[in-house]
């Protein structure tokens, strides 16, 4: 028994404690470093996040409405027109014949009229004069409206080949852009309904055209009877590269086939930045959020609990708060319930933490600098004030 005590008394003295003395408590553990960042209070805007497609405003197939040869092509393709600009020229000599002969059967015809109203004033006097009957004078009356009838035809006839060779001329129906020609010169044109010789796309402004779920259908109805919808469209993954314009209207009936509602935005567009038929993300904005609580998205933390932060009290102890996420903004998201604006959250270096956990915040200055500078913020225009 000696021998095991002093065995067990050697050993204790080797751990630095011996019969009748307390192990020491080990130190406490060092702060964890963090970055933080504050909430923020900002008016935030309430949207929904759509794919959708651009169309043109107008499209036009050009066609022509007479037959004949195209003698000349005044564009180059892809150019920008104006509406009345000169596209095409068709072979006008065989509507100058029939304009020509048009007016010549008018000439004839309004000659005959003028003689028949001669032949009609002669036969009132002699009926005045009883030399001859009712029925000669009721005869030269009926050929003269004959006559006059026969020239209003002749007069439609010349405005019809007037039509026709004004037609030789192909213009612009609207103003746009022109795609590539179909024909070239020399070819032969056939009228209605012949080939398509170009086609023009009206780009500015340009319509944007998208779907929502039905059931979100209410509530763009809803904020659509308090005033006018913002939409901004984006191409790419760059949301930089965006363009706001107006909501125009949605469709009367809902899709059986996938449940969704197609919506049409109209956007300014004379720079070109977007192009028919293109792929291009829309923001539907509903409404403001007037002071909405921000922070990083980065703070947002998912477990057991649900959604939570690790907020950072003033004496650098930190804390778990559950809170209600919102949507979305950039780089940070809302939180809806359980922050304020002006407190702060762990945004890195949340491995490890704890409530009660002490931590050194390693971007204490850049927060300081923040503050400073939002107080001279604050203070510029009561000094400007001052100054007048």
């Amino acid at each position: 028994m000696r021998i095991v005590c002093s065995l067990a008394l050697a050993v204790l003295a080797a751990l630095g404690t011996g019969c009748g003395r307390t192990a020491a408590a080990p130190p406490p553990p060092a702060p964890r470093p963090v970055n933080v960042a504050r909430a923020e209070a900002r008016d935030v805007p309430l949207y929904f996040d759509e794919i959708g497609n651009t169309t043109a405003v107008e499209t036009v197939n050009v066609q022509a409405q007479v037959a004949g040869q195209i003698t000349e092509i005044h564009f180059a393709d892809g150019a920008d027109i104006k509406q009345g600009d000169l596209l095409f020229s068709i072979d006008p000599r065989p509507y100058e014949a029939s304009l020509a002969k048009a007016r010549a059967t008018l000439a004839q015809d309004q000659a005959k009229a003028q003689f028949q109203r001669i032949q009609v004033r002669r036969a009132e006097d002699l009926r005045d004069k009883k030399v001859n009957s009712t029925q000669d004078l009721d005869q030269a009356r009926s050929t003269l409206l004959e006559l006059e009838a026969v020239v209003k035809s002749d007069e439609a006839s010349v405005r019809t080949a007037e039509l026709n060779l004004e037609y030789c001329q192909i213009r612009a129906p609207i103003e746009g852009r022109l795609g590539k020609r179909l024909v070239d010169r020399g070819n032969i044109t056939s009228s209605p309904g012949g080939a398509v010789l170009v086609s023009i796309t009206r780009q500015n402004p340009i319509y944007a055209d998208f779907t929502v779920a039905e059931d979100k259908l209410s509530m763009v109805r809803e904020y659509l009877g308090r005033g006018a919808l913002t939409v901004e469209a984006a191409f790419g993954g760059d949301r930089t590269k965006k363009r706001a314009g107006q909501f125009m209207f949605f469709d009367n009936a809902i899709s059986a086939g996938n449940g969704t509602v197609r919506l049409r935005a109209v956007l300014p567009n004379d720079d070109r930045m977007f192009w028919p038929g293109q792929f291009v993300n829309v923001r539907l904005v509903l409404d403001t959020l007037k002071g909405a609580v921000i922070v990083p998205l980065a703070a947002m933390q998912t477990g057991q609990i649900g959604n939570f932060v690790f907020i950072v009290k003033p004496d650098n102890v930190v804390d778990i708060r559950r809170v209600k996420p919102g949507q979305r903004q950039g780089e940070g998201i809302v939180i809806s319930e359980g922050l304020k604006a002006g407190e702060n959250v762990v945004v890195t270096g949340q491995l490890f933490l704890a409530p009660g956990a002490k931590v050194n915040v390693a971007n204490a200055e850049e927060l300081k600098k923040q503050d400073q500078g939002a107080a001279v913020a604050e203070d510029k225009p009561a000094e400007d004030k001052k100054a007048m």
